[in-house]
């Protein structure tokens, strides 16, 4: 069921609150600050993680009962690919626990309106229906490489549904599917499939290489939104949203890991072959989020995959150190 529910305090219509974005620097946090002062926020309240450790407590509640914030953006995370969810499962499942109950709690305590928590696709079972609707939660085992991650973003969606349910505490829940854009990791070693394109295409022209090799056949599917979309999808839910259940947020749309290289291709400009080694593994077939509670509530995403990569392109040349 969609609740647009019982709290009637406008997000939007006062710019001058105090806002808290956790995890303001990376790339889902930084989207957001962008877009809040691109709308005339004035208030905002940002907190590096040599000034606030979110992971401990007591200083969590200090800063809350210091700052009498009212409402609260959480997009802080620990986070990381297989390599790091194998090498550090402790640290993956304790510091995301702390973060999001100390965040949650101390919200709840000192008088926040609203809090939005952001989780990830992860959250969903390896083998769940596709497109993967937000009630295919808990509904199967998860991918065993990201469980640990996976449980305390669950963990996170059940938090705010108890506050919501025992306290009345105005908190909800959106799960991104795979983001991009400016802030994005592209370290050549742990970073997803999309920034790695751009760095390796990059690379190679470059040096000008001959061609570029890519492991797989090209043929998984993909769901790909730009942040600046997402950071879009959440003012929206903090202005128009407020049920129990988390709300998918995804573009709808799906690419072939071989659309996907040939549209990161030509934003680069690499003029070199696209090579395909079928000897490697493809991954799962298909990854798809089913977004249309989200569209039913009339929200819809921007940012074109093609636009999108050009300006992540620009991004990557501006601020990247070769």
């Amino acid at each position: 069921m969609i609740s647009l529910s019982i709290f009637t305090d406008s997000f939007l219509s006062n710019k001058s609150a105090k806002v808290f974005v956790a995890g303001h620097r990376g790339l889902v946090g930084s989207a957001i600050v962008r877009k809040l002062m691109s709308l005339g926020f004035t208030n905002l309240l940002l907190r590096t993680h040599a000034e606030l450790d979110l992971t401990r407590q007591s200083d969590v509640e200090s800063f809350f009962a210091a700052e009498k914030l009212q409402y609260v953006i959480l997009a802080a995370a620990k986070v990381g690919g297989i390599h790091a969810n194998n090498t550090y499962p402790a640290d993956f499942i304790a510091v995301n626990l702390q973060i999001q109950t100390n965040v949650i709690d101390s919200s709840y305590r000192h008088g926040v309106k609203k809090i939005i928590f952001l989780g990830s696709s992860c959250i969903y079972p390896k083998f769940a229906p596709q497109p993967i609707p937000e009630n295919a939660l808990l509904s199967g085992p998860l991918e065993p490489t990201n469980e640990w991650y996976a449980v305390a973003k669950i963990s996170g969606i059940k938090m705010c549904q108890a506050y919501r349910i025992q306290h009345k505490f105005d908190a909800i829940s959106a799960m991104p599917t795979n983001l991009y854009g400016p802030n994005d990791n592209f370290h050549p070693e742990n970073s997803h499939v999309l920034p790695a394109l751009i760095r390796r295409f990059h690379e190679a022209k470059v040096q000008g290489a001959k061609e570029v090799v890519v492991w797989g056949t090209g043929s998984p599917l993909r769901e790909f939104l730009h942040v600046d979309d997402l950071a879009d999808a959440v003012v929206f839910l903090m202005e128009k949203y407020s049920g129990l259940e988390h709300v998918n947020v995804g573009s709808g749309k799906e690419v072939t890991i071989k659309e996907l290289a040939e549209l990161v291709k030509e934003a680069v400009g690499f003029e070199g072959e696209l090579v395909w080694d079928s000897s490697k593994p493809d991954g799962t077939p298909r990854k798809l989020m089913d977004s249309s509670k989200l569209a039913n509530l009339g929200w819809s995403p921007n940012v074109s995959l093609k636009d999108g990569l050009v300006d992540t392109y620009k991004w990557y040349l501006e601020n990247i150190k070769q």
